[in-house]
């Protein structure tokens, strides 16, 4: 996935959280540089999340060690939840914490399968977590 689409993938994320009643920030440039980061940053009173974005045609998405391991770093350092999104091709948003993801050695991963047990689509995780008032 090209950073032009990766870009747009975490604009589009976060609008959905925006309309939903968060407030959120996109990290521009996130994983370009050495520093800890991750692409947004959203709350609504009831959910303090650090997201790291990821989109994919495929029915599997993978991601090094090294940058889950940086994720979780900078999401423990602020205090907030870490929460990976896979955007599945033509299924929606899927949110899963890094934890629950398998290892396969270098790197991580989640099936849309497995997400689908495991973690959560955008809509279940709203409800999970209804703003407070």
């Amino acid at each position: 996935m090209s950073k032009r689409n990766g870009a747009a993938a975490e604009r589009e994320l976060l609008h959905m959280f925006c309309d939903r009643g968060f407030s959120g920030v996109r990290i521009a440039g996130s994983g370009s540089s050495s520093e800890l980061s991750c692409d947004l940053l959203v709350g609504n009173g009831n959910l303090m999340a650090a997201i790291e974005c990821k989109a994919t045609r495929s029915n599997k998405k993978y991601i090094t060690n090294e940058q889950i391991a940086d994720f979780k770093t900078f999401s423990k350092n602020f205090g907030l939840a870490a929460l990976v999104a896979i955007k599945f091709s033509r299924k929606g948003w899927w949110f899963i914490h890094p934890d629950e993801m398998e290892s396969t050695g270098k790197n991580i991963a989640i099936s849309l399968e497995d997400i689908r047990v495991r973690g959560k689509s955008f809509d279940a995780l709203i409800e999970q977590f209804p703003k407070k008032i």
